[in-house]
């Protein structure tokens, strides 16, 4: 048996079979491995006894080569004739070959940098790992390092985005191409986010239901390679050149963007594998040692705790060590600059499947220096025990907001439906806790507003546009008679179900997406917009659009009327809080002694503590800025039907606050929702005065 750890030196090295580590296919490097012409391959398969690498060394001519050395699972050995562009799998050493390599599906490597999909007539596809150069020229481009005070999230999805933007080259489009071109990188830019968020670019499969209802998994949560690009994001010239064509492709892209000075964080789903069930067939994990690398109930049955047929086993130290070289792989060779973890709490739960703040991953996770000042957002809730974990994850993660989502949407839309009923909404408290980026939520885990993604929509659910037009679910669509996705939306749609003619209630629903959208742009925290949500981009009420890949999920770009307003609104309220941040010290918001939140009335006097709770009281204003900072913003919200008079807060009523620098400052309006509001904005008012403030709508003044 092999050590582990020892290294040989001088000509012991030349008599050295293999390394255990790294894991995976590595060529051999002049002054470290003295074996020329080999690739050391390695692979952790704890449930066999024996492997067998099979790999090609022409266009259907294979070869073998057992890897014959082995400690604590890991089989290790030295392969000639394993080059670059290789295709390859694993089998069992003691079992007979179902048929010609290159014929069936061998056991695919977990930690294979590319993927060969082979389609086959009326059956599942076969799949081999591909040994792939990772040299790529990234020129002079760098990771951009924005701050999170500053950063502004873009959820996107690689093929939606460009599919059918009509200045974009159409060999281009819905392609890791077309996401790094000139135009929409410009776009990105112009729309005044910081970050794009990309849904899921491994390697991913389809599930057979999906195969046979003729769809495909879309979003891509069904991983089914951890270190390898999805190849069907790339364009046709790429795929047909092989995968390190397709991986060169996504490094262009996010050199294009790097280079206009855009982040690019990623959806990484380390939770589960498109294996699936315990009934499906083995593609590499469950082949190579199922009962190590998923989680297991006393019987022997899977424990799912993610929905989607079985669940990695983080308490096991080669499944963290897997994602964590996964994630070094993508910093380190694709220079990504952030990582969104889909469905984290099963990341983090011990071997008693309790969530652990201190799970030995994430600490792993702090402590690794690759990943220092790389962007950590958790999705904080799984399907499991005790699931929901929102504010809860360590210092140097972000955590998806849902409580901020649900607020936003109560009070802009189901409180507006309760209230056109003759019925009350809630009171101003908790869009006040949201407006303030649920400080009071992290806290508890020593964190602040910085560690809050707030977000109103996302790839899965309603669209912004949605929200304000349907009350049901109408997934017909996804092949499950209606079953699948959430029936509770909090959304609102106005008195019509989907579509209408009716122009005021198009006004009233595109009215009330902007109190949304100004919302979600003006809290402290960290803003995520859902790709098109600037567009009034719709899905005709479809709330889990995961299999549809097509014009129901693409964006559009002919633009209306409607949806040219609301990405005009988009674009200010990005620029207004851009400017409003560069006014502010560089520790604002997250040092309270640099940050000053005063609450006033519709009177413009300080709110007391009755009317914070009292549900006939919807209208707030928030003065927000900080005694060294060259300006501030008043925001105020009114929440009710009725157009609502108010006083602009004065000397008086800021007075011990820090926040009076002279007794004539005035205000100037910004920005207001409300559909006729463009005669009145740039007035310029003084503190004390009145204003009035439209119904159900938002204004944002300079102080």
């Amino acid at each position: 048996m092999a050590d582990l750890t020892s290294v040989p030196q001088g000509q012991a090295a030349a008599r050295r079979v293999s390394r255990p580590f790294p894991l995976g296919v590595r060529n051999s490097v002049p002054g470290v491995d003295e074996v020329p012409g080999t690739a050391n391959v390695s692979i952790y398969a704890p449930g066999l006894s024996g492997v067998d690498i099979h790999f090609e060394t022409a266009p259907g001519v294979w070869s073998s080569a057992p890897l014959d050395e082995s400690v604590a699972g890991i089989h290790h050995g030295r392969v000639t004739g394993l080059s670059y562009g290789s295709r390859y799998g694993f089998w069992p050493s003691d079992r007979e070959l179902p048929g010609e390599p290159g014929t069936f599906q061998l056991l695919l490597d977990p930690y294979g940098r590319g993927i060969d999909e082979v389609p086959r007539s009326g059956e599942v596809p076969l799949f081999f790992s591909v040994h792939v150069d990772q040299s790529f020229d990234w020129g002079n481009s760098a990771q951009p390092h924005i701050p999170w005070r500053d950063t502004v999230i873009y959820e996107a999805h690689v093929r939606g985005q460009t599919m059918l933007h009509p200045r974009i080259p159409e060999e281009l489009r819905g392609t890791y191409a077309g996401m790094g071109h000139p135009v929409m990188v410009d776009y990105l830019k112009e729309l005044g986010v910081t970050a794009v968020e990309l849904l899921p670019v491994h390697f991913h499969a389809e599930e057979a239901h999906l195969r046979e209802l003729g769809l495909t998994n879309y979003w891509g949560y069904n991983t089914l390679g951890f270190f390898a690009p999805h190849s069907a994001y790339a364009t046709a010239s790429a795929r047909a050149e092989g995968p390190k064509a397709v991986q060169d492709e996504l490094k262009a892209m996010i050199r294009s963007l790097h280079e206009a000075g855009l982040e690019v964080i990623l959806d990484v789903v380390y939770n589960h594998t498109a294996e699936g069930t315990k009934d499906q067939p083995a593609l590499s994990w469950r082949g190579l040692g199922d009962s190590t690398y998923y989680r297991h109930d006393g019987d022997g049955r899977y424990l799912d705790t993610t929905g989607c047929g079985n669940s990695l086993d983080f308490s096991e130290p080669r499944v963290i060590q897997m994602a964590l070289d996964s994630l070094r792989h993508w910093v380190q060779d694709y220079q990504v600059d952030g990582f969104r973890f889909d469905l984290a709490p099963a990341l983090c739960r011990d071997a008693d499947g309790r969530f652990d703040r201190r799970h030995p991953f994430l600490v792993a996770v702090a402590a690794d220096p690759v990943l220092h000042g790389i962007k950590l957002i958790a999705e904080p809730w799984d399907i499991g025990h005790d699931g929901w974990q929102t504010g809860n994850f360590p210092p140097g993660w972000a955590d998806w907001n849902d409580r901020f989502r649900d607020t936003v949407r109560d009070f802009w839309l189901r409180d507006q439906a309760s209230l056109v009923a003759g019925g009350t909404g809630g009171s101003v408290a908790r869009i006040a806790g949201s407006l303030a980026g649920s400080a009071d939520l992290f806290a508890g885990s020593g964190r602040t507003a910085l560690s809050s993604v707030n977000m109103v929509t996302a790839h899965d659910g309603f669209t912004l546009a949605d929200l304000t037009s349907y009350e049901h679910k109408h997934n017909e669509a996804n092949g499950e008679d209606n079953r699948d996705g959430s029936s509770e939306n909090r959304s609102y749609n106005h008195g019509v179900e989907g579509t209408t003619e009716d122009g005021q209630i198009a006004a009233r629903r595109a009215q009330s997406a902007r109190n949304v959208m100004a919302t979600l742009l003006m809290s402290l925290g960290i803003p995520m917009i859902t790709a098109g949500d600037e567009l009034g981009r719709t899905q005709q009420g479809n709330n889990n659009a995961y299999c549809q890949d097509g014009p129901l999920t693409w964006l559009h770009w002919d633009l209306d009327a409607g949806a040219r307003r609301m990405l005009e609104t988009t674009r200010t309220l990005l620029r207004l809080r851009r400017e409003f941040l560069a006014s502010q010290p560089y520790r604002f918001p997250a040092d309270a002694r640099e940050s000053s939140l005063l609450w006033f009335d519709a009177q413009g006097q300080p709110m007391a503590q009755d009317q914070w709770q009292d549900p006939n009281n919807r209208v707030v204003q928030l003065l927000v800025g900080s005694q060294s900072g060259e300006l501030r913003g008043l925001l105020v919200l009114n929440g009710s039907l009725q157009d609502t008079e108010i006083t602009l807060p004065d000397a008086p009523a800021l007075e011990g606050s820090g926040a009076v620098r002279d007794e004539n400052h005035s205000y100037e309006l910004l920005l207001s929702t409300a559909a006729d509001a463009d005669g009145h904005t740039g007035a310029r008012l003084r503190g004390g005065e009145r204003d009035v403030l439209p119904a159900n709508s938002v204004s944002l003044y300079r102080a």
